[in-house]
């Protein structure tokens, strides 16, 4: 089974306007990172489950729903009556999503340890707010640990939100304390420079190998993905859609490969060679290709995409 922690929140999108001159409405719609790296993996038929905490109301409500209706399991999702998180969407020309984050007080930053995952766990796939707002940012890094020493698959998707990072240099600092713990490094290209600090990306991505990562995978945008291991560099290209915003097409692409992976019931990203890693990251992007097709963050299903063969 694969388990996904962090934060479940509600996006305001932009929607079409009607008056001009006027704001456009916003349009609420179920998302966050993990959890859409959740529904991902859920609807291409892996075994799933949401590590988070959910608020009571009416938003939470409808994000469980909607994990169940897509394969995950919310056994492990506690529940809380603070609020949901809100991120106002601002899309650019390109249709990249730009956000401001409302999040005091709310449910999904007061997660607690649960302690050790079920039997039968993995995969473990942590990131984005998650692992930034406290309390729970340090439960979540007391589960990584745990979970990594026990041999489980550890993945991280940083998925940086700079605005709610008020210390650069400490959350730098903190996230080469994971990476140790941290088995499939999947971040984008910006992300990747921005954590680097400076530094060279190619360099950097040499030091988190270094330092314990077995395979670091990069979304170059419309460019394709990409990864790297200490024996490997693989690169594929995007799918050609029209896009209609770029919401969720990362977590869909951390989702898509861990669901590739269960697949094949891989559990060591060593094993996998040069024509695995191209099968992988084409699964994830034909896969990010559909998000991007559609308003919101909606992956695909394992019917929409198929199953990758065996």
């Amino acid at each position: 089974m694969i388990v996904v922690g962090g934060e479940a929140l509600v996006d305001l999108v932009p929607g079409e306007s009607t008056v001009d001159g006027e704001l456009r409405p916003l349009l609420p719609r179920l998302g966050g990172g993990p959890y859409n790296v959740a529904l991902a993996a859920g609807r291409l038929g892996a075994p799933s489950a949401f590590l988070s905490r959910v608020s009571t109301d009416r938003f939470g409500v409808a994000l469980v729903d909607r994990l169940q209706a897509s394969n995950v399991d919310t056994t492990l999702t506690q529940r809380g009556d603070e609020p949901t998180t809100l991120a106002v969407v601002a899309l650019d020309e390109a249709g990249s999503a730009h956000y401001t984050f409302y999040t005091r007080g709310t449910a999904d930053r007061l997660f607690t340890d649960p302690g050790p995952l079920p039997e039968g766990t993995t995969a473990l796939s942590l990131g984005t707010l998650g692992m930034v707002l406290e309390p729970g940012a340090s439960a979540y890094e007391a589960v990584l640990r745990r979970e990594a020493a026990a041999g489980v698959l550890t993945a991280l998707d940083p998925n940086i939100r700079a605005a709610l990072i008020d210390d650069p240099a400490a959350y730098r600092e903190r996230f080469k304390s994971w990476i140790p713990d941290v088995r499939l490094l999947k971040l984008s290209v910006e992300d990747a420079e921005w954590l680097a600090g400076g530094m060279d990306l190619d360099a950097a991505v040499s030091s988190w190998l270094d330092s314990g990562v077995t395979a670091v995978v990069l979304t170059h945008g419309a460019e394709g993905l990409s990864v790297r291991t200490a024996g490997l560099a693989v690169r594929v290209p995007s799918s050609r859609v029209e896009v209609v915003d770029t919401i969720g097409a990362g977590d869909t692409v951390q989702g898509a490969l861990l669901a590739w992976f269960n697949h094949r019931g891989v559990t060591d990203v060593a094993v996998l060679g040069e024509q695995d890693w191209a099968a992988a990251l084409g699964y994830a992007a034909a896969a990010a290709a559909i998000t991007v097709s559609r308003s919101g963050a909606e992956p695909p299903t394992e019917a929409e995409l198929g199953t990758p063969r065996v």
